[in-house]
């Protein structure tokens, strides 16, 4: 059995942006690393969007930006730019490419494609047992999500970002490749808040994405049936192709996933919290959080004390209550937002930036009956 001083779970955005920065600090030099997932990293299997302002660290790996977004309604539409922000694309096989050889190339990591089937933490060290073999370790990162970890309470409403995304090549010159539909809540409701959600990286190439905020998912054939509803009412009777097909479903809720951490069993991405409650956004918190991580690991503090508390996440709160109870309104709360406010300023909120007199203009800008009730359910 290997011993290691830390071993990192799974190999996504989280865990090879932590290897990564482990292994470049001289600080950790001496530190054994270890890197475990089951996949080999080969292949495009899921797409990261961000916005931030100007030029950022991962502007070299970025596959597509825009300047410009598309929300729209029933009764709505608006095209806006968003500067001083920039939309950013980033395909999962450029990042592999180009973390994966970083981290293996750091003297004191290891690689291993490893499926974990178990974690058991002692009183020094913590066994990670794999479908090949066991691993000890002084303190183990994990990416691993359990889905029904939140599920088993009722204080904090879950609900999922569920989508199916289809990346199409179409016969015809259909789409403006300098903006992102960013909401288009003009696709039937059905109770729920659904949106299609469209990244264009050529005239006759798209991302087409049938997206939900609602606690189910949804049978495969009604995703696809609304894609291609979509793009019949949208583009015409064209001919495309299907060339990529992506499915996701990321936690939206409030819960103190960091209540789980250890000293020694430390959670990280979805798993740690690190997704934006009220939109499902997660690379680009992520990318800010390992910083903040390795800064404290040199600290030499608990890392069961390692938690920021913000009040971002009672405002994501409230918004996750009302959908919880009126998933409905999610159509209406969003599209008011776009339609009174800058879209920058939204962007700027949902990134937690925002000052409260910036705070208060958002908050205001949707019918303010469903806030009040939210908030007063929470304060009685």
């Amino acid at each position: 059995m290997s011993h290691y001083d830390y071993i990192i779970i799974g190999a996504g955005a989280a865990g090879l942006l932590l290897a990564d920065a482990l292994g470049g600090d001289e600080f950790f030099a001496s530190k054994s690393i270890l890197v475990l997932d089951k996949d080999n990293k080969t292949k495009n299997d899921r797409t990261w969007c961000f916005w931030e302002r100007g030029k950022g660290p991962f502007d070299d790996l970025v596959h597509k930006n825009w300047d410009n977004i598309y929300v729209g309604g029933q009764q709505s539409q608006k095209s806006t730019s968003i500067l001083p922000y920039t939309y950013k694309m980033l395909r999962g096989i450029d990042f592999y490419n180009h973390f994966l050889p970083k981290v293996k190339v750091h003297p004191n990591i290891t690689w291993a494609q490893e499926e974990v089937l178990d974690i058991q933490e002692g009183e020094n060290e913590v066994l990670v047992s794999t479908a090949n073999q066991k691993h000890s370790g002084r303190t183990v990162f994990s990416s691993g999500y359990d889905p029904s970890t939140p599920l088993k309470q009722k204080e904090f409403p879950v609900l999922q970002q569920h989508f199916l995304g289809w990346k199409i090549k179409t016969d015809q010159l259909v789409f403006n490749v300098d903006e992102v539909t960013f909401m288009d809540f003009s696709v039937p409701q059905k109770g729920n808040t659904r949106f299609m959600y469209v990244l264009p990286f050529s005239e006759n190439e798209a991302l087409v994405e049938y997206t939900l905020f609602s606690e189910h998912l949804l049978e495969k054939s009604e995703y696809e049936e609304a894609i291609k509803t979509y793009i019949t009412t949208n583009f015409g009777d064209i001919k495309y192709t299907i060339e990529e097909t992506e499915f996701g479903s990321i936690p939206m809720t409030c819960y103190p996933f960091h209540q789980h951490n250890t000293d020694r069993v430390f959670h990280i991405g979805i798993a740690g919290g690190w997704a934006k409650p009220s939109t499902g956004y997660t690379f680009y918190n992520t990318s800010r959080q390992v910083p903040k991580l390795v800064e404290y690991l040199k600290k030499g503090k608990r890392l069961s004390e390692f938690h920021q508390k913000s009040r971002f996440m009672f405002y994501d709160m409230l918004l996750l209550d009302i959908l919880h109870e009126n998933n409905h309104l999610g159509h209406d709360i969003f599209e008011s937002m776009f339609n009174k406010r800058k879209a920058s300023l939204i962007l700027k909120f949902l990134e937690n930036e925002t000052n409260l007199w910036e705070e208060l203009k958002i908050v205001t800008a949707p019918k303010p009956l469903p806030f009040i009730k939210a908030l007063f359910k929470r304060m009685f």
